[in-house]
């Protein structure tokens, strides 16, 4: 069920729109994402829930009628994209059926990857500016 409140000022008031099952689960990636990214700021990013770090978008969630997505994906290894590969859908995006259980681990691991890939491009944006 994606929320139909446009202008969100905070993730508070994003995964308040939704129903109290359904925020518990956005709460469970949010402390996941903070505890993999703990330099990483908050803040709404294209209308849903995201983490910045470096200035740079690093990891977005959102909430949907069946499931909560998580996006990007980062490049893994091939076994990591075959732990991915049930989560996959489209290019860039996974999505994590709200009637299963979080593969938080998972989710931990990409955000990982994600802040690797982020810390990288920073050091590259910074070392052509010298």
């Amino acid at each position: 069920m994606k929320s139909k409140k446009v202008g969100f000022t905070s993730i508070e008031e994003y995964i308040g729109t939704f129903p109290q099952n359904v925020q518990k689960i956005l709460e469970e990636v949010r402390r996941t994402i903070k505890a993999a990214a703990p330099d990483a700021r908050e803040k709404i990013s294209y209308q849903i829930a995201a983490f910045e770090l470096n200035g740079r978008n690093l990891i977005h969630f959102a909430g949907w009628k069946n499931h909560i997505a998580l996006y990007p994906i980062p490049s893994g290894s091939e076994a990591f994209n075959k732990q991915l590969s049930q989560y996959v859908d489209g290019k860039g995006s996974l999505k994590f059926p709200l009637d299963k259980p979080l593969p938080l681990k998972l989710i931990s691991k990409v955000v990982k990857l994600r802040v690797a890939d982020n810390l990288r491009n920073a050091g590259t944006k910074s070392d052509k500016k010298k």
